[in-house]
């Protein structure tokens, strides 16, 4: 094992003899789960090159020293999704996975999922996408695969960026070696796990993504027939970027889907893996309900096979779990958000799926091959749906009415946001040992697993948690009394937030309140 023999910089100035001679990796990169920062744009960048060719050569040392049987295949799958320079970061990162002795398999432009799909096709158990999901063009990240279905966890990270840190990197010389192909096996996959009972009109919405290459033709290959929105690939993202919870993007895919009196409308996010749904009136489904009906439907499936039922869920999901899959005779099971979170609960519990509020869905065999893959939730959705002599909004209006937010991020630096989240916990807890009212209603009690989740006497909630992935908190709620209820406690939470200066600009705010529930 040899010495790098230089210590990564935390900011280098862009214009600078140093910005090409030093490695660039500004430490606030390393996240919970995975690693993402800007590379281009914003004030300074806080990745450079050199610094890629160092974390490459963190990956492939971390391989050799933690991946069972690595150091007899030496084997790394790698991919990229679709922006102005991601090639590029792959090149320098595949430089770094070389000077450690790895052998690097390219399988070219893909989607999360497909790289997924990929280590599963060639049995090799690492991985490595660049992507940086649905930030906007700038950003870059990498998801870093330690076996098939798994990606790194918080722990896995921390071990990773101690070896960044060391500049102790394994010495080798790996070979280099492209796969053709692996879209085309990808897409069959997928036909081959979906049905379509009925022909539905479906819309399919890539927001300019990657998935535009993938997500319609695997829905016209199911026998639905798609509408085709925004699908062309654009890394300048000029409608929006494509990320299902952001209303924008699911209000656009709406309107596509009256104007094309379609049954259903699709949204894939940037790298493929989160999913977004509409319903025949063009309403948004947030995902958690989503998953709330695939649930009820995998149920009997699974008890006819003398199974048990598991659902994992995140601390952002809807109540309803509780009050309409738990009296199926299935467990719920409450989970932090974050998908390597989510996908680990799903395999150590051997639940039957993972659903995320964020999009983000798991499915266990037969259905799936537990990673997310936005693709495969949809045509499986849309499966399921085609089974039905209902239409979405139908089935949606036999549930019990709750008003659901939008999911909304403030800005909050990365160096402060799980402060800002401490105090406001502190502030709350104390409210609860009080017994004070929250917007006129008692709080039944506090769930402290990812943030800080109010619950309250009359099953309604709203979180506050800082983001795993970007400089934000996320914040949202639901009422299942009335809008009016919905929006008081919004209205709560957004008064504490007027008290921390460090949090600034939302991404997106409530809709006005129209007045009537």
């Amino acid at each position: 094992m040899g010495s790098d023999n230089r210590i990564y910089q935390d900011g280098i100035p862009a214009n600078s003899g140093d910005f090409f001679n030093k490695p660039l990796i500004k430490s606030t990169g390393f996240r919970e789960y995975d690693v993402r920062w800007r590379l281009e744009g914003g004030e300074e960048p806080e990745l450079n090159y050199s610094g890629l060719v160092v974390l490459g050569k963190a990956f492939g040392t971390w391989l050799f020293e933690h991946l069972d049987g690595f150091a007899q295949n030496r084997q790394v799958v790698v991919g990229h999704d679709f922006r102005s320079y991601s090639q590029n970061v792959k090149n320098a990162f595949v430089l770094g996975l070389l000077a450690t002795g790895a052998h690097v398999v390219d399988a070219g432009l893909l989607l999360s999922p497909a790289l997924y799909f990929a280590q599963h096709h060639l049995n090799i158990p690492a991985g490595a996408m660049i992507t940086a999901s649905h930030n906007e063009n700038g950003w870059t990240g990498i998801k870093l695969a330690q076996g098939l279905s798994m990606t790194f966890e918080p722990e896995q990270v921390k071990e990773f960026r101690a070896i960044v840190e060391s500049g102790q990197f394994q010495e080798g010389a790996g070979r280099y070696r492209t796969v053709a192909g692996i879209r085309e096996r990808y897409i069959e996959d997928l036909v081959g796990r979906a049905k379509a009972e009925r022909p539905l009109k479906v819309v399919v919405n890539t927001g300019n993504g990657t998935a535009g290459l993938f997500a319609p033709e695997a829905f016209r290959r199911t026998g639905f027939h798609v509408t085709e929105v925004h699908t062309k690939l654009d890394w300048n993202f000029p409608n929006y970027n494509p990320n299902p919870e952001h209303v924008k993007f699911l209000k656009s895919i709406g309107r596509a889907v009256r104007e094309a009196g379609a049954d259903l409308g699709v949204g894939v996010d940037g790298d493929g893996d989160r999913l977004g749904i509409v319903n025949d009136k063009g309403e948004e489904v947030f995902s958690d309900k989503v998953g709330l009906l695939l649930a009820r439907h995998f149920i009997p499936h699974v008890k006819r096979k003398r199974r048990e039922a598991k659902f994992v869920i995140d601390v952002k999901s809807t109540y309803l779990f509780e009050k309409m899959v738990k009296p199926l005779g299935a467990e719920v099971i409450w989970e932090k958000t974050g998908h390597s979170y989510i996908k680990a609960a799903v395999r150590n519990n051997g639940a039957t799926a993972g659903f995320e509020r964020s999009g983000h869905m798991f499915f266990s065999p037969p259905w799936g091959r537990g990673y997310d893959d936005a693709t495969l939730s949809g045509l499986i959705f849309a499966s399921m749906l085609s089974e039905q002599n209902k239409s979405l909004s139908q089935i949606l209006a036999e549930l019990p009415p709750s008003y659901q937010s939008p999911n909304m991020q403030p800005h909050t630096d990365d160096r402060v946001k799980y402060d800002v989240v401490a105090k406001l916990q502190a502030q709350y807890e104390g409210d609860f040992k009080q017994g004070r009212k929250l917007a006129g209603v008692a709080i039944d009690r506090l769930i402290t697993i990812n943030g800080i989740r109010i619950q309250f006497v009359d099953d309604s909630w709203f979180l506050v948690r800082a983001s795993s992935n970007t400089p934000t908190l996320v914040i949202l709620g639901e009422s299942f009394t009335t809008r009016k209820r919905l929006y008081q406690m919004i209205e709560e939470v957004l008064a504490r937030l007027k008290g921390f200066p460090e949090v600034g600009e939302f991404d997106q705010l409530m809709p006005p309140y129209p007045g009537e529930d």
